[in-house]
């Protein structure tokens, strides 16, 4: 089963995080199906950028979001 989900890149105590499609039961660090946003944490105010057509095609496709991404998706809708 595919999941959107974050996956965490950046140095210590600086995480970015890219919102990835990939398989549930791999790494939280595996490599991915497909990269479909980032989020900075750290930036003030935290950054969002989400492909949101790619994200829809996949939601389309049976991926399940992450309680996390489904709260990024709810906090940044589409233009």
């Amino acid at each position: 089963m595919l999941m959107i989900r974050l996956a965490r890149f950046g140095a210590k105590k600086k995480p970015t995080y890219r919102v990835v499609v990939i398989e549930k039961e791999r790494a939280r660090d595996s490599r991915a199906v497909e990269i479909v946003g980032t989020y900075n944490p750290v930036a003030q105010p935290a950054q969002v950028t989400l492909k949101h057509e790619r994200i829809a095609h996949w939601l389309k496709s049976g991926a399940q979001p992450s309680d996390t991404v489904a709260r990024l998706l709810k906090s940044n809708p589409a233009a």
